[in-house]
Parts: structure tokens; sequence; C-alpha cells
């Protein structure tokens, strides 16, 4: 699994899951993480990924959840979502990077359902595992893909914020539209930058570029800290 959209200032985050198996062939040419393939060559990749997966889905939190229940509890959500429409159960996830944000700590190790879909399955991370394991660049793809679509859906109805151009980052268009126009109901309006009185840009920045790897402390409700704002090209 992977996610994509967690440093962005607007619209959802997004998990996306691609299961193999010991019958899954090579993997196709060129699949890498998503933040190193242009949009272009991420959309063309799609549908080898698709053939190649055992499974495969895509789940998305929002906006306004994001804001209700936070960052990591988000990313558990789009997680779990992504896990309940497979049509299989995964024996083990391999997540990027060093915390663990898909097991719900009230319920590790239970095989009961939740209100959401299935329980997590065991969970392990790997440092880097966007360059280093194929199903996780391929989970990475597949959530770009779909939320990168979802922004640029969402950018007639919001013009002024440039959102097909810097898919709901902190691009500078971005930033200077939420300094004259303020945020849209697709913000996340719990972060730092929208409930702070006085904020100016450069503060935003020095703000989100931040260690590469952050507690889960840190990633609460009102902060708008995130590792990869920057890691992550629109």
């Amino acid at each position: 699994m992977d996610e994509v959209g967690r440093g962005a200032l607007a619209g959802p985050v997004s998990v996306g899951v691609v299961v193999i198996d010991e019958r899954t062939r090579t993997v196709p040419q060129g699949v890498k993480d998503s933040k190193l393939l242009s949009p272009a060559a991420r959309e063309r990749m799609v549908p080898a990924v698709r053939r190649w997966a055992t499974d495969h889905a895509v789940g998305h939190a929002s906006a306004a959840e994001i804001d209700a229940i936070g960052i990591m509890a988000a990313l558990r959500l789009a997680g779990t979502r992504a896990l309940a429409a497979l049509r299989v159960v995964p024996d083990l996830v391999v997540l990027d990077g060093n915390h663990d944000w898909l097991t719900d700590p009230a319920r590790e190790g239970l095989l009961a359902l939740a209100a959401d879909g299935p329980v997590a399955p065991p969970v392990t991370t790997m440092i880097k595992a966007d360059l280093k394991c194929s199903s996780v660049a391929a989970a990475s793809v597949l959530a770009k893909v779909e939320r990168d679509a979802m922004l640029v859906a969402f950018h007639d109805d919001y013009p002024v914020f440039n959102w097909a151009g810097n898919k709901g980052y902190s691009a500078p268009d971005h930033l200077a539209a939420l300094d004259e126009h303020g945020p849209c109901e697709l913000h996340r309006r719990s972060w730092r930058r929208f409930v702070a009185e006085e904020v100016t840009v450069e503060e935003v920045v020095r703000e989100e570029v931040v260690a590469e790897e952050v507690t889960a402390e840190e990633l609460t409700v009102g902060q708008a800290a995130e590792p990869d704002v920057w890691k992550e090209s629109v």
C-alpha cells in the first residue's frame, strides 16, 4: 500500500493497494514510485498495473474527514476503505516509511470486522518501499492517478486555486489564491495554514518543509507539518 496527498492543503488523502502472490508475473516495465513518473507516464501505466495485479483498489478520506479525525486516522480510514474494496484479503501489507498508520491500535491483532470494512492484516514497514517494492510502487501509481483526476475535476468549480496544475499542494499560485480568496470547503481548514490569524507564505513553507519522518503525535488535527509536501510532485 502507499498513500498520496498527505501533504496537500486541499482535497482527499488517498491510499492505493496492489495485491500480488506467488503466481504474479514480472512487474510491468517502468513501474516505479509515482513521484518519479510524469503525469502522462503514470496514466499510461495504470492499465498495465491493473492487468498485472491479482487485485487492486484505491480508498480516499475527504478534507472534511481529515479535519474531523486528524491526518493519521484519515490515512487509516482511506487504507481501510481500499482494503474493503478488494476481492481478497491480503496476508501481509507492506507500507512505505517507518510508521504503521494502517493498524488501529485499539484493534491490533483482532480478526473481526470494523465498521468501515475488515481489520487490517499484519503490517510491515519498509523505508523507501516505493522504490524497492514493485507492488508498493504500483499502488502509488494507482492512488496518484486517481487522486489527481479528482483534483482536476474539482478545478472547474474552483478555478482560482488552479488545482488542475497544483493538485491541491502548496504551490505558489495556490498560496496566492488562498491569500486573496480564502479557503473553500475542500480545504483542510483545521490546519495551521487556515486557523492562524496571521500567516505568510514564507511561514507556510517553513512549517511544511520538515524532517523526512515524523511521529504520529506530530501529525494531529490542526498541524500542517507534512513530510511529503515537497517530495511529492504535482
